[in-house]
């Protein structure tokens, strides 16, 4: 990384020049302070090297939570031209659609404060997680086909949600051009016992409290309010996910030796977008999204049925209302404003969440308004923030804000670092309850590993590209 050469261009945003086999420059939003976290991190190459592929379009992007990925950094977001653009499994991540989905309740801090603890087991002893953990939903090959053409609809009309539920998911949870067949028999496997599973990793269910509202319209659009309790779930597509990324991995290397195409790091194998095999891939990755947001479905169906037994309230006591659905892996086909005309582009986002003001289309009417939800968790027991996005993310970053706080440790630095602490008494004296399958996941998932949540959100906040409306304090978090 030492030949990458930063320039300033404001306090939040950094310009890599373009230079050699760049086809377009880079921008990596970043404060100073976030800045300083880049040097010892590869991810800034990766900007640099992303911005080689072929049709890409305006630059190669990063937002302050970037980190090293496999090929693309995770926080790195590219827009492809449809002729002469690539798709790449790499700029989409292995598990695809992993994403957030913030439910809110009708219950206030006072009503559970002393039943956290209760509420934690209850969930932990029912929502499935861990590395290879399964369902209660054991799908044949005609309901899985059905899955992954349908995604959160399927969970739907199969009882586990409701239309409203839809509504308020990007995409209505449903990924258009998904194809069962371009996915593979071992894909297909892997998916079968995994539906309705939390998974391992960072990935986790936290019960949270609306601590501070910044923007009041914005929250009473989305319904928050300050005491309120809400639940975040981030998951993905799990083994199934990971499958169709390793699969098409494997072809777009063929595919790039049979087109000629040329990459500075191999982790970057791709396709064009014009191509049979690009094709193929974005309907297999479709396939993968929708058992995602059906995935996700369950898992919020799951919460609530034991939160209505664990707290004996009717589901209008309750009052579970999702009030968003976030992708943060995916590419799709969207339309934006190059050099004043109207493009269709093919906008990968890795680790990166999609941010539409005001007033588009693809904006859930309720919240049309006001701009969409853009749900922003933290590590391990800070919470999370809501943002909404702003106009300027449609002229600067294709629609597209930060995803999380970002990592500052590998998994094995975090390992070692945490050697001879107890991560789950640590979060416990900071009132917050924590329960894992795995000491080993709590190690690598330890605060220390994440930049700080609230620098990255301020970046977001201060450049323009999404707003912030609301914070999230955790109180119990539960992971695989």
């Amino acid at each position: 990384m030492s030949e990458i050469k930063f320039e300033r261009i404001d306090a939040n945003r950094l310009l890599l020049p373009q230079s050699g086999g760049m086809r377009v420059p880079g921008i990596i939003y970043a404060n100073d302070k976030l800045a300083e976290l880049l040097q010892g991190d590869e991810s800034a190459r990766q900007v640099a090297n992303v911005a080689h592929l072929p049709g890409i379009v305006s630059y190669s992007l990063a937002m302050p939570d970037v980190h090293w990925g496999y090929g693309f950094p995770i926080g790195g977001v590219a827009a492809f031209d449809l002729e002469e653009g690539i798709i790449s499994p790499g700029g989409v991540g292995y598990d695809i659609n992993c994403g957030c989905r913030l439910i809110a309740t009708k219950l206030n801090f006072g009503d559970i404060k002393s039943k956290i603890a209760d509420l934690t087991t209850a969930l932990y002893q029912h929502i499935p997680s861990g590395v290879g953990s399964t369902g209660a939903v054991k799908l044949s090959g005609k309901d899985q086909k059905k899955v992954l053409e349908e995604g959160a609809l399927w969970a739907v009309k199969n009882g586990f949600g409701s239309d409203e539920d839809l509504e308020t998911t990007e995409d209505g949870g449903a990924m258009l051009g998904a194809d069962p067949e371009k996915v593979s028999a071992r894909a297909l496997e892997r998916g079968k016992q995994q539906l309705g599973t939390l998974g391992s990793g960072n990935h986790f269910l936290e019960i949270e409290v609306v601590q501070e509202i910044f923007d009041e319209n914005a929250a009473v659009a989305f319904g928050l309010q300050k005491g309120q309790i809400v639940i975040m779930i981030h998951t993905g597509s799990r083994g199934l996910g990971y499958q169709i990324c390793d699969d098409y991995l494997a072809l777009m290397v063929k595919h790039m030796q049979e087109t000629g195409i040329v990459v500075p790091d191999r982790q970057l194998a791709c396709a064009y977008l014009s191509s049979q095999r690009g094709k193929d891939y974005l309907a297999a990755m479709a396939c993968g999204a929708n058992y995602a947001w059906a995935n996700r479905q369950l898992l919020m169906h799951r919460t609530r049925e034991v939160l209505e037994k664990r707290l004996r309230l009717s589901p209008r006591e309750l009052g579970m209302r999702l009030v968003y659905d976030v992708c943060h892996n995916i590419a799709k086909i969207e339309t934006f404003s190059v050099q004043g005309k109207a493009q269709k582009l093919c906008v990968h986002r890795k680790g990166a969440t999609r941010a539409f003001p005001a007033g588009h289309e693809a904006v859930p009417a309720r919240y049309r308004s006001v701009g969409q939800p853009v749900l922003i968790p933290g590590d391990m027991g800070t919470g999370s923030y809501v943002l909404v996005g702003e106009p300027k993310a449609m002229t600067e970053t294709f629609g597209s804000a930060c995803h999380g706080a970002g990592r500052v440790m590998s998994r094995s630095q975090a390992t070692r670092q945490s050697r001879g602490r107890s991560i789950t008494h640590e979060m416990a004296d900071k009132g917050v309850v924590v329960m894992a399958s795995s000491k080993g996941t709590l190690s690598e998932e330890m605060p220390e590993a994440y930049k700080n949540l609230h620098d990255v959100v301020q970046v977001m906040h201060e450049a323009g590209i999404a707003r912030k409306v609301a914070r999230l304090k955790a109180l119990a978090c539960i992971k695989g």
